[in-house]
């Protein structure tokens, strides 16, 4: 059995492959572990508990985590240094969210959460289907306070298998380390990928016959709910016949959901995180139903977080998968309970923009736009840079292909390819702007 204490050590039995009554078993003993460290050492819950009269003891499943709270991140925001559970002296590394969805929110993390990380994405690595003796082309970053970096670096490492950090973007250099190096894997954006490719056909790589077979994506999805690979995805594959893995992780969970080689949703691992599904009256939600993804972190030492609402929509699957995993499965997201549009009539969420949008050969970039109309509905805005001038009506063109998508066309707006990066990639962000949200509360 598993166990990760406050040394964080490892045993090699595998949780995900014990019987679900065996996963349930330990994630309620990991729970009131998790209690109990939070009652001791966090100023925020110690406040949390005595305000709403909570009795840690009470709590000794996963089904009563309903008497508690939930962890938002404006409690984030405003107390953040009250989540802090160890000294400052104990904390070697700081990290920030990316400040999607408002300010970024600091982290520390001691060495105990570091090995954390480092087992989190070797498991989700193995997972998918990693060994000693890969090699893993990174196309992210290590700086500008970035978790995801550092982690993925941490946990190729203790995989045992090779790493090359090239950084983001520059498909030069990205192609010129393929072709030197020979990495059979790549982990980047998956939309990345089609500017890989462009450039290779742009200047005669010969890609389909390089050493790259899989390719991790992180940030963009690449299936659609029922698994199927969505158009971007599709799009990569009919240029490329690689395999390809998605995945969801977050700074705050601190853990990753990876697809396995069957590609039927993102593993869970136990002994890292608890996740609830809620809907939309706060309550747990049958399993495959869509709802918000809650998660519970177990095993952080520096700032770990109870019933945090992630924003996120997905479903959980429980039923074993068919490579062995007993423990539950989240399908791909939906999308972010915040940014759920209804336009024209039609709920939708921004990926069902950014899919049909990053599936269209002629858009360089684009930034898509909400904001409360004239009438005090939803109006959508999508601002699209062009590669170069067509010999058609490109307005035209979008809008058709939006109402053969998602039934509903946004107003479309055609600017240089240049100004819209400029509204892309402002000063300070660590990640592309793709959605901004102008709505009226």
């Amino acid at each position: 059995m598993v166990e990760n204490n406050s040394k964080m050590k490892y045993s090699h039995n595998d949780i995900e492959f014990c019987s679900p009554s065996e996963i349930i078993h330990f994630q309620n003993r990991k729970l009131q572990e998790a209690l109990r460290y939070l009652e001791q050492n966090s100023p925020f819950y110690q406040r949390m508990f005595r305000e709403n009269n909570i009795d840690i003891s009470a709590i000794k499943t996963v089904e009563d985590l309903t008497a508690i709270p939930f962890t938002e991140k404006k409690d984030l925001q405003e107390f953040n240094s009250d989540f802090l559970c160890v000294p400052a002296d104990k904390i070697v590394d700081y990290i920030t969210t990316s400040g999607t969805l408002g300010d970024p929110v600091t982290f520390g993390c001691t060495d105990n959460d570091l090995e954390r990380l480092a087992y989190n994405e070797m498991k989700s690595f193995s997972c998918a289907g990693l060994a000693p003796g890969n090699i893993v082309q990174l196309m992210v970053t290590l700086d500008k306070r970035f978790m995801a970096g550092m982690a993925y670096f941490l946990g190729i490492r203790k995989l045992g298998a090779s790493i090359i950090r090239v950084g983001n973007g520059m498909p030069e250099l990205q192609w010129d380390t393929i072709l030197k190096l020979k990495p059979d894997t790549l982990m980047c954006v998956p939309s990345f990928i089609l500017k890989l490719i462009e450039y290779a056909e742009a200047h005669n790589i010969d890609y389909k016959n390089s050493s790259v077979k899989r390719i991790i994506g992180i940030g963009e999805g690449l299936r659609n709910p029922d698994f199927s690979l969505n158009l971007l995805g599709n799009r990569i594959k009919e240029k490329w016949d690689v395999e390809l893995f998605a995945t969801y992780s977050s700074t705050e969970m601190g853990a990753t959901f990876s697809e396995c080689p069957f590609g039927c949703g993102g593993h869970v691992h136990p002994e890292l995180i608890i996740v609830e599904i809620i809907g939309d009256d706060n309550k747990p939600v049958k399993d495959g139903e869509t709802g918000e993804v809650v998660v519970t972190t177990l095993g952080v030492e520096g700032m770990p977080l109870l019933r945090f609402r992630t924003g996120d929509l997905s479903s959980k699957i429980s039923e074993k998968c068919a490579c062995g995993r007993n423990s539950f499965r989240l399908t791909p997201l939906m999308g972010r309970k915040n940014n759920m549009i209804k336009l024209k009539g039609t709920t939708l969420y921004p990926p069902a923009i950014n899919d049909v949008l990053d599936n269209t050969p002629y858009v360089v970039n684009y930034v898509v736009i909400a904001q409360t109309g004239f009438a005090g509905t939803d109006e959508v805005i999508v601002k699209a840079g062009i590669a170069s001038r067509q010999n058609f009506d490109v307005i035209k063109d979008l809008k058709d292909r939006f109402r053969s998508r998602i039934r509903v066309a946004p107003i479309v707006e055609v600017l240089d390819p240049d100004d819209v990066a400029k509204i892309n990639n402002p000063a300070n962000n660590r990640k592309p702007v793709k959605f901004i949200d102008r709505r009226s509360c």
